[in-house]
């Protein structure tokens, strides 16, 4: 990988914390099927997505997500209950997915910790 990508994959990661403090709110992309995932790119294990704005997440409602709607989730909920979830279960948290899918996966405890830092 490129080292301008991994800036902006981590640049991507900051503007994701941040905002995310500011706001309170995390969204995701949601249908009848549930909630946007893909493969790790990384590692054997699903990644599940989120965006720190409702207009990123947006943004990927096509093509395998055309179904999806950006759904918020509320920044209390999203760290006792999704990332601690994600955690038990073995899942990754994708941030601030770029167009091409590509992102930081993180493990969910790191998120929460910066999130409530």
């Amino acid at each position: 990988m490129n080292l301008h990508l991994v800036s902006d994959l981590h640049d991507n990661y900051v503007r994701f914390i941040k905002k995310v403090r500011e706001s309170k709110i995390v969204w995701g992309l949601k249908s009848e099927n549930g909630w946007a995932n893909c493969d790790s790119n990384e590692f054997d294990c699903q990644v599940l997505l989120f965006w720190s704005e409702q207009a990123y997440a947006k943004r990927h409602a096509k093509a395998e997500w055309a179904n999806y709607q950006p759904a918020e989730i509320e920044l209390k909920s999203f760290i006792d209950n999704w990332l601690n979830g994600m955690h038990k279960d073995g899942l990754l948290a994708g941030v601030n997915f770029n167009a091409d899918l590509a992102g930081l996966e993180v493990a969910p405890l790191e998120l929460a910790s910066l999130l409530i830092d």
